[in-house]
């Protein structure tokens, strides 16, 4: 029996090639199997119809804030996704190449788009990810925030950044804030990167080209904030009556939201007030250049205002109620709250009927120009470098990413 059982060297060779052979083709035939099966998955299918980077403008109020960006973009050859919230965003009209761009509404009809968005990351300057109506989608790998002004985070709502991955920032003390509150409230860290502002370098490169002119008149600029806290809120009309008795040029200039949200309070002061000039331009740079000095409260334009035109203003920002705020989480001094005695002169209830003595003293006092300074360098770190940093965050992230 055990002679049938022999197999001689050369036939067994051969049987052990075959069964080999046979299992290789077993093996790597499953395998391309399963790659044609995920390959058409639909898993896979998301992952091939993914963008790689999405840049979402709420409103085309902050066209500014995206353009440098996206000129840089451009300027790189990277193709990059803009979602436009209006349809008359001043982005949408330039001849890009590599940035595809599409208006996707505003209010709930964006956030349908921006919920089920597929992308790798997204940028954007919209507080309240997770918090209100817009939710993280499953299919978004990368959440970053960028502000559109200079300033503290903590005068948003509360939560308001909470649920971002990354915060590109202009200044240390916008990173200190953010780590105090991710210890307070027991967060994982986020990703920040100190990149500057990149709208005010786009300012500042306008504002070289200027000529400069002298005026008849001195213009003041009203530029106020919205909400309980805002300049228009508490000191209405009394305001434009010592204004008015200057006998200079007067401007005013209502933030956006205030056309939304107190609509009655505007439209009230507009009939009563039809003498002032009521600018609403969607650029304010021109309003900007040709005033003279800014009355506002605590609105990011006076740090445009101030930093890039480095003209005085005087700020009615005293008793901010913080209770709404990321900054109530904080003993820390809200820096803005610090920042304005630097770069100009407070108002109040006590010097508000010397409204014009007040202005001629803001226009004459040079000393300030110091403190300014110190502000600029607070707040607007790498001036000039500002829409090259936040694509080279972007660029490097989505390759760790991809």
């Amino acid at each position: 029996m055990r002679f049938l059982l022999y197999i001689d060297p050369g036939t067994g060779s051969m049987l052990f090639t075959l069964a080999v052979g046979l299992v290789s083709v077993v093996w790597f035939g499953a395998r391309a199997l399963f790659m044609k099966m995920k390959f058409f998955s639909p898993a896979a299918k998301k992952d091939r119809n993914k963008k790689n980077i999405v840049i979402y403008g709420e409103d085309k109020r902050y066209w500014t804030t995206f353009k440098g960006i996206l000129d840089e973009f451009e300027r790189r050859r990277v193709k990059v996704t803009y979602l436009a919230g209006s349809a008359d965003d001043p982005l949408l009209e330039k001849p890009y190449k590599y940035v595809e761009t599409e208006v996707i509404g505003l209010g709930n009809k964006a956030y349908a788009k921006l919920n089920f968005l597929n992308a790798r990351i997204v940028l954007a300057t919209t507080p309240g990810l997770d918090v209100y109506q817009w939710k993280r989608s499953r299919n978004v790998d990368w959440y970053v925030h960028i502000p559109h002004m200079p300033g503290e985070l903590t005068t948003y709502r509360m939560f308001a950044t909470d649920f971002y991955d990354a915060l590109l920032l202009s200044g240390q003390y916008q990173v200190d804030d953010c780590r105090s509150l991710e210890h307070l409230r027991n967060l994982p860290e986020k990703e920040c990167a100190i990149v500057g502002v990149p709208y005010l370098d786009l300012m500042a490169n306008r504002l070289r080209g200027m000529k400069t002119g002298t005026r008849e008149n001195i213009t003041v600029l009203v530029a106020p904030s919205w909400g309980d806290n805002s300049l228009l809120n508490r000191f209405g009309g009394r305001l434009f009556d010592a204004l008015a008795a200057t006998g200079y040029h007067i401007v005013v200039r209502p933030h956006p939201q205030s056309f939304i949200s107190e609509k009655e309070l505007i439209d009230k002061l507009m009939r009563d007030y039809p003498q002032l000039e009521w600018n609403r331009d969607a650029d304010n740079f021109d309003v900007l250049n040709r005033s003279d000095i800014m009355i506002s409260d605590f609105s990011g334009v006076i740090f445009d205002f101030a930093l890039v035109f480095d003209k005085p203003v005087i700020c009615a920002y005293t008793d901010f109620d913080k209770s709404k705020f990321d900054a109530w989480w904080l003993d820390t001094p809200i820096w803005t709250a610090t920042a304005i005695p630097r770069i100009g002169t407070v108002l109040s209830e006590e010097n508000l009927p010397d409204i014009k003595a007040l202005v001629d003293s803001a226009l004459e006092d040079k000393s300030n120009e110091r403190r300014r300074q110190e502000v600029r360098d607070e707040t607007w770190m790498h001036r000039g470098e500002g829409a090259a940093r936040v694509v080279d965050y972007l660029v490097q992230k989505l390759r760790k990413l991809q």
